[in-house]
């Protein structure tokens, strides 16, 4: 079985507590056979799959199988092109370099407004990026948007693969079907 769960901010990708007042996946009535199949920061929102099939922790996340994963940043300030640009090519984070991208500039998408809000300045706008990355360093579009001068204020993991999060509220899960399956790796 593979479900698909819409990660609210400040859930951790657990199953255990380890201090009391933080919420985890234990609070959201999953069957007691499953694991999540990679993770999402306490910060972060969007698509988490949690499985209790082995085999998918292997093709949906060793780095040999190059599966792709996308995201949509908020960030401080407009971006600019030459900031994706940097972007598509690869930027250095904690000593290395990631692995090229796509990257590109998006309208709001219109997402419900967080809980807590992100900061809110007057003086600073702030602009969406989409972003398709093959690797999942830890924290990495985070690092990634604030070494090009646009740190991320709200991120979204919107798609794993050609499944898409669409429809499913945050803190709400259900079971991919069959032919939802399929496009975990298309």
């Amino acid at each position: 079985m593979i479900l698909a769960f819409h990660k609210p901010y400040g859930v951790l990708s657990q199953f255990m507590k380890k201090e009391p007042g933080h919420r985890t996946l234990a609070d959201f009535g999953f069957p007691k056979e499953v694991y999540p199949l990679g993770r999402l920061d306490w910060d972060s929102e969007g698509l988490l799959l949690l499985s209790n099939e082995k085999e998918w922790n292997d093709r949906l996340l060793h780095p040999r199988h190059a599966h792709e994963r996308t995201y949509h940043a908020q960030v401080e300030g407009t971006a600019t092109e030459e900031a994706l640009v940097q972007l598509r090519k690869g930027v250095i984070i904690q000593g290395k370099k990631t692995k090229p991208c796509r990257a590109r500039l998006i309208a709001e998408p219109g997402y419900p407004p967080r809980h807590p809000p992100i900061r809110f300045r007057l003086s600073v706008p702030t602009s969406w990026i989409e972003l398709k990355l093959i690797e999942g360093k830890n924290r990495q579009v985070r690092r990634m948007t604030a070494a090009v001068g646009f740190p991320t204020l709200r991120l979204i993991r919107t798609m794993i693969g050609s499944f898409e999060l669409d429809g499913l509220r945050a803190g709400t899960w259900c079971e991919l079907s069959a032919s939802q399956r399929e496009l975990l790796t298309k």
